[in-house]
């Protein structure tokens, strides 16, 4: 009986036994340590777009963050031991908080769109063993921190925007096997140092030499690639053995290395003090005595020459000194910015590159008050910003962007999202986009402002919903402003590096100068920062239409298909007359499609208010919108062709207008 009794028990209790430890692997996804899971989420809110919606499932305060997409932990559940969100098109900052992932073994964002500086915060890994940041858009110096990653042996910083020097600390990564900071703009020597024979020997072997320095240093190294950099001096001999390729695109010196024009290293070269050894000027003096002991001239001319010459010396050392100073303050310098002390916000601290405005004009709040006449003369405004118009003294006139929101919601990752939005506004220069002229940033009062050089006649859907007499365009000038807003685009998805795109465009985005020629403005580029930082407060709310895909109504995909689109919506706009949503009557794509799909229906989608078109302009532009609005996205054309369509295909001279004017709407008849 107790036999039979125990045969029936061992399935019960090896099911107990495992039910037991399933429910304490489940319950130990609640003793994950609460730095690491506050490390994580404040990562997720240094993000501020996330295309794909890959950290959508780090939402819920009670999930555990061992199930969240890219986070792996370890068999117990009790630490975070891998954070891999690669080649997720992420756009945002990294988080000085992943320092307290004290466990973390890999960290890799390799592929992304991350911006601002490498955090020093991360040379607090102890465990960890690869860090890939490679291609993203980091800039700034690489930390000396990084040293202190005692355990790492694979490190990738390629293809980014780094500056400043190779830090010497790398040296101390005993374990390290390969290290890309391949594509960067990194300058100054590669830094290694030790006696010939010692270094010819210690590959394969710890260097523990006390007079082995950098990369000597790092006897496991097996791959390294420093190529397209501003790097000068020589290959140090400890490194010779690696293949040339790894050198070459530098500015370094040597025979058989395919390094950059001359002209390119202009302004990385070595500094004087690197390249020549420092005399001594005590050891100086007593070679020049011993030499001349048998001198005939007297002993006060002897002592006033040996003074004189350590004083020369000792000036030209303290001149080098001072210009290694400003050269590398100019290169790595990075300024903490912080809120002051009574905000509370755990990430105040982001470091920013004062480099990165140097070439853009910065206005006083003062100048663009008395040019915008008290910010009394409101031209525009949204839950998000407020438009001025203004003269400036002297100068041209102005559109001013003001920021809306209050300073305890302002954190340093908007300030340094401020600041490379204005690096990227700067960098345009094209007729049809428009200009800015510089930016405002002033603390008290709290003040972000965007100045732009201002487009006299308003916006084109100011005029295109105009319903006073003699205010409707011609058929001649709307294909005028269509082909223009084409070429606008253009140029900023395939002649800017990387491209650029409009956040929202419509026809409220298109500013018209005195001689109706467009200009786009993203004004509204904060509004997904803006809103990701206010979802808490509430504070800034979002109403109209976005730049989005349109399977997609509620994602923010701001990338060059978006722009596709909204152009198609903007060119439909532009020939009807209608504006792209009316809620008597729906979206103005909905309402096209019947129309855009029957040739003998085109003069339907036409604004009644026109007297006159051109047919083969209204094909055209209906082919343009077809291809535009197609829902298969991955056969979408570029701006690139439908530019030429528009510029190939459509005649916009006045003579032509005059001439057809009287034959277009009886031919529109006829095919009605």
């Amino acid at each position: 009986m107790y036999r039979k009794l125990r045969g029936k028990m061992k399935p019960c209790t090896s099911l107990l036994f495992f039910s037991l430890i399933y429910t304490l692997s489940f319950v130990a996804s609640d003793i994950v340590p609460t730095n690491e899971v506050w490390a994580l989420r404040s990562f997720k809110e240094a993000v501020y777009e996330d295309p794909y919606q890959v950290l959508s499932n780090w939402e819920t305060l009670e999930s555990d963050p061992c199930n969240w997409f890219g986070v792996l932990c370890t068999v117990a559940r009790d630490h975070v031991i891998k954070l891999n969100i690669s080649g997720s098109s992420l756009k945002g900052f990294l988080a000085p908080e992943l320092g307290q992932i004290t466990y973390l073994q890999e960290l890799n964002m390799h592929g992304n769109n991350f911006i601002g500086t490498i955090p020093r915060e991360l040379g607090l890994l102890k465990s960890l063993k690869v860090l890939d940041l490679g291609r993203n858009q980091l800039m700034g110096p690489i930390p000396p921190e990084i040293g202190n990653l005692t355990q790492v042996v694979n490190i990738n910083l390629q293809s980014n925007g780094l500056t400043g020097r190779l830090p010497s600390e790398l040296g101390n990564l005993r374990y390290l096997q390969e290290l890309r900071l391949d594509r960067n703009r990194l300058q100054g020597p590669v830094p290694a140092g030790g006696s010939s024979n010692f270094a010819s020997n210690m590959h394969g072997m710890y260097a523990s030499n006390e007079n082995v320095t950098g990369f000597c240093r790092s006897s496991q190294l097996k791959v390294v690639d420093f190529s397209y950099n501003f790097l000068v001096g020589s290959i140090p001999k400890c490194l010779e053995y690696l293949p040339r390729l790894s050198f070459q695109g530098n500015c370094l010196q040597g025979k058989d290395l395919n390094q950059r024009p001359s002209i390119q290293c202009g302004t990385a070269g070595a500094s004087p003090a690197k390249s020549q050894p420092v005399v001594n000027p005590y050891h100086q003096t007593t070679e020049y005595v011993t030499k001349h002991h048998g001198a005939s001239k007297p002993v006060w001319l002897l002592a006033l020459e040996i003074v004189t010459g350590t004083m020369v010396v000792s000036l030209f050392l303290v001149a080098v000194f001072a210009g290694l100073q400003r050269c590398n303050k100019r290169s790595s310098i990075i300024i903490p910015w912080k809120k002051s002390s009574s905000q509370k916000d755990p990430m105040a601290t982001v470091y920013i590159d004062p480099e990165m405005l140097k070439d853009v004009r910065r206005y006083s709040r003062q100048e663009l008050e008395v040019a915008c006449e008290d910010f009394s003369n409101i031209i525009g405004s949204s839950p998000d910003s407020v438009v001025y118009k203004g003269t400036m003294k002297g100068g041209p006139e102005i559109a001013v962007i003001s920021l809306c929101i209050k300073e305890e919601h302002w954190t340093g990752y908007l300030e340094l999202y401020f600041q490379r939005e204005v690096a990227d506004l700067a960098r345009l220069n094209h007729e049809n986009i428009g200009k800015l002229l510089g930016y405002c940033r002033e603390d008290t009062p709290f003040t972000r402002m965007l100045v732009f050089d201002y487009a006299s006649n308003g916006t084109l859907h100011e005029h295109l919903h105009c319903y006073e007499e003699g205010c409707q365009f011609s058929w001649t000038r709307r294909m005028k402003i269509a082909i223009g807003i084409a070429r606008g685009l253009k140029y900023l998805h395939t002649d800017v590096d990387p491209p650029f795109t409009i956040s929202e465009l419509n026809s409220s985005a298109v500013y018209l100068t005195e001689e109706f020629s467009p200009k786009l403005v993203d004004f509204e580029s904060w509004k997904t920062i803006l809103e990701r930082s206010e979802k808490n407060s509430g504070s800034i709310g979002s109403q109209g239409a976005i730049c989005v895909l349109p399977n997609s109504l509620e994602a923010r995909h701001l990338d060059t298909k978006g722009n596709i689109y909204a152009f198609g919506v903007l060119l439909l706009e532009i020939i009807s007359g209608r504006p792209p949503y009316c809620k008597n009557k729906g979206y103005l794509v909905d309402w096209a499609k019947d129309y855009l799909e029957m040739p003998d229906k085109l003069s339907h989608v036409v604004d009644p208010e026109l007297k006159h078109c051109r047919y083969e302009d209204l094909k055209v532009i209906c082919e343009v919108i077809t291809l535009c609005i197609n829902p298969d996205t991955t056969v979408l054309p570029s701006m690139r062709e439908l530019c030429s369509m528009l510029e190939s295909r459509i005649d916009t001279s006045v003579s032509l207008e005059l001439k057809s004017s009287s034959l277009a709407w009886a031919e529109l008849a006829l095919l009605s």
